[in-house]
């Protein structure tokens, strides 16, 4: 190894001082999940998800490492049989000599970090964690900030159609359309376990993914902030440049960022339906 090249165990030193794996929550699965240490490392991709695309992507580009959100190990296996969607990835990466390290919850958790990438699409100011961690408040899941210019909820939702990475689900919203909106909260993934939070947080607008039907329904039927629900991937994958910027920055190693679009949903038919013929009660 030369002064100009790095390994596998100096990126993830240098990425686990940025994520903590004590940040992680006590079910997730974090760190370096395949690859030797003392392997060079020229060129790293970063991807949300480990799939067999991301993978081909990963060896269309020659990449030593991918740097992942999503865990591919999350629940414990048996078997890392080839014959299984998991075991087929890790012999692929093994046999293609490409490490493997995920930053999930702790990248979740992390100043900044994946909701602070996503606040920046929005120009968010005065962020503060939408869910504290309780030992430190500068840390904690999603972001709570100030827009630079009010929007109606119709305009904010079309802003995060143009600012999110497309996606066939896109960006649908609950609430009036008119409704004034200055403060919004923002949880990259999975975040309508949060959605006390964003009351709580005084927000005016709650932008996050996958929310359910009925968890939805309630919160507005209680007052809640207007809800914007994009696909899971593209409230995520904005992460992917921050990391990216951030490595090219400190280290010697050419940094890719899949563009790759891996939310499951491939199709999007919207309702002929206008909102005022919804509202009228049925005969």
């Amino acid at each position: 190894m030369t002064s100009s090249e790095t390994t596998v165990g100096r990126l993830v030193a240098a990425l686990e001082a940025r994520y903590r794996p004590a940040w992680a929550e006590q079910w997730d699965r974090v760190g370096l999940v395949l690859g030797d240490p003392a392997a060079v490392v020229r060129r790293v991709l970063c991807v949300v998800d480990v799939v067999d695309e991301t993978v081909d992507e990963a060896f269309a580009a020659g990449a030593d490492l991918i740097v992942a959100h999503h865990p591919l190990m999350l629940k414990g296996v048996s078997s890392v049989a080839p014959t299984t969607f998991k075991g087929r990835i890790v012999h692929r990466l093994i046999k293609g000599d490409i490490a493997l390290f995920t930053a999930h919850t702790n990248a979740d958790t992390a100043n900044p970090g994946v909701s602070d990438a996503l606040a920046a699409r929005f120009g968010l100011r005065e962020l503060r964690p939408l869910s504290p961690r309780p030992d430190d408040p500068a840390l904690g899941i999603g972001r709570v900030g100030t827009l630079p210019a009010p929007l109606t909820l119709a305009e904010l939702t079309a802003l995060a159609a143009r600012e999110l990475p497309p996606t066939t689900w896109g960006v649908r919203a609950a609430g009036d359309p008119e409704r004034i909106i200055r403060t919004l909260a923002v949880c990259g993934g999975s975040g309508d376990s949060y959605l006390g939070a964003a009351t709580a947080a005084g927000a005016d607008a709650y932008l996050t993914a996958d929310l359910r039907h009925h968890l939805a329904g309630e919160h507005l039927a209680g007052g809640g902030p207007a809800l914007l629900d994009a696909a899971h991937w593209a409230t995520e994958r904005p992460w992917c440049d921050d990391v990216a910027a951030w490595l090219r920055a400190g280290h010697p190693v050419e940094v890719l960022v899949s563009d790759l679009d891996t939310d499951p949903w491939t199709l999007h038919a919207a309702s002929p339906l206008s909102t005022e013929q919804k509202k009228e009660p049925s005969s």
